[in-house]
């Protein structure tokens, strides 16, 4: 089975801490338990290998025993939290869901059969494999959601490997690449698993001076609102080695800041895709957003500045859309890089970067300079269509605090106009009250000027 070596973790790290929910901790002993319990009641419930099983849950003892219970039996599983919002049935039809288990706030679960026999063909190939699957969607900020089916069997193979003993804080979501890879991380390596109640700054760091927490993978837009909401200065977050950031551009202003403030802290920029899993990954230094990203089981080039990414973990293909890799295996990724030798930097989603006049602009670094500006606590670049230059900057923001906005808007032209060309100036500028960024925290780019 795909998961033997990952039992035999748990089984090594019995007495160990394996997770800590809502105050209270659960050893490795419960969780192997408790997997025996689901496996048991999988069967009663006719949840035979090949189901595909809807899991809607966040990071609880129940969710993370029941996953491993799932792919230990071969069934096709489906992650799903409150994050999808609207598109919750849209996702359970294009996953041909046959079976559904929710887990409530109280980590107490309900399982209903659906009345479906999926039929997809990829579904089909997975069965007579008798492999685990797991299929994981796209935000679908820019179009439809994309349902990208994995073999578990793959995906587990670089968790092989060992790596280091942390406790690791489970910010990234469980129906997300990257909230994936950070339970198997820190299971595969009998380290505890530290869930929180919300994502709020507060939550989170309080609960990383609570439980000595040593690892917190997430995102720039949220290390950006632990800055703005100077949360760091009101808990103790000396046992906090390493931070990890990915899933969207990172302002330097903003990396450049954190380390200042945190200088014994490793930043590690991290890179992955929910087509291909995540990518190993070396910052050049901890302030630079240079990085080398590639590792076991994972190929790079660089096509036209665009990154291509060929995996041994890579999907077995969408269920909703035709397939993006090329014959021999290569994903074009849609993300412009500069290269220096080994290490790249990323300047963004070619989709996103704004067309003025000829000139390429890259989101990411116009926000980076506003991000400097006095009283700015977020803020997105996006283009709009000008029957002139065939593009215009513009800039959505909210403020920290109250400022007459006419006068913001003028005082943040003049500060982007000492600092950048002139076509790169946000000729718009919007003031918002609501947040910019999405319940995975990422920025939300389509907006309609």
């Amino acid at each position: 089975m795909s998961v033997d070596f990952l039992l035999r973790t748990l089984r090594d790290h019995a007495d160990q801490d394996a997770v800590i929910w809502q105050d209270n901790t659960y050893s490795y002993r419960w969780l192997l338990d408790r997997i025996d319990y689901w496996r048991i009641a999988l069967r009663q419930n006719e949840i035979a290998a090949g189901t595909v099983v809807i899991l809607e849950a966040d990071f609880s003892p129940n969710a993370i025993a029941l996953f491993l219970a799932l792919v230990e039996s071969a069934c096709i599983l489906v992650p799903l939290t409150p994050a999808v919002g609207a598109k919750r049935d849209e996702f359970v039809q294009i996953a041909e869901g046959e079976a559904c288990i929710t887990l409530d706030e109280h980590d107490h679960a309900d399982i209903t059969r659906l009345g479906r026999v999926a039929s997809h063909d990829l579904l089909a190939k997975l069965r007579l494999l008798n492999h685990a699957g797991l299929i994981l969607f796209s935000s679908g900020s820019t179009g439809q959601s994309k349902a990208a089916l994995h073999d578990m069997v793959f995906l587990l193979e670089k968790f092989k490997v060992p790596r280091h003993r942390l406790r690791t804080i489970s910010f990234l979501l469980y129906d997300h690449i990257g909230g994936i890879n950070t339970m198997l991380y820190t299971l595969c390596n009998g380290g505890c698993l530290v869930t929180v109640r919300d994502r709020s700054p507060d939550s989170v760091l309080s609960t990383i001076d609570t439980y000595r927490v040593e690892l917190l993978p997430t995102s720039p837009t949220f290390i950006n609102l632990i800055l703005i909401s100077e949360a760091y200065k009101r808990y103790q977050l000396d046992s906090l080695q390493t931070l990890t950031y990915g899933t969207e551009p990172m302002p330097e202003s903003t990396l450049r800041r954190f380390h200042q403030l945190f200088p014994r802290i490793r930043l590690v920029q991290t890179y992955g895709l929910s087509e291909v899993g995540i990518l190993r990954s070396k910052s050049k230094s901890a302030d630079s957003l240079w990085v080398k990203v590639g590792g076991e089981g994972f190929e790079t080039r660089v096509i036209d500045g665009i990154l291509h990414v060929r995996a041994m973990s890579a999907m077995l293909g969408y269920l909703n859309a035709p397939s993006p890799f090329t014959e021999d295996g290569w994903m074009n990724t849609g993300d412009r890089v500069e290269v220096d030798g080994e290490y790249v930097r990323f300047l963004g989603r070619q989709s996103e970067i704004i067309n003025v006049g000829g000139e390429k602009v890259y989101p990411a670094e116009v926000e980076s300079v506003i991000q400097e500006l006095d009283n700015v606590a977020e803020v997105t670049v996006f283009g709009e269509k000008n029957p002139i230059t065939g593009n215009i900057v513009c800039s959505v923001v909210t403020l920290a605090r109250d400022e007459d906005h006419r006068s913001f808007v003028k005082r943040l032209k003049k500060f982007c106009g000492e600092r950048l060309q002139n076509y790169k100036v946000p000729v718009k500028v919007f003031i918002s009250n609501e947040e910019l960024h999405s319940a995975r925290f990422k920025k939300v780019r389509n907006f309609d000027a």
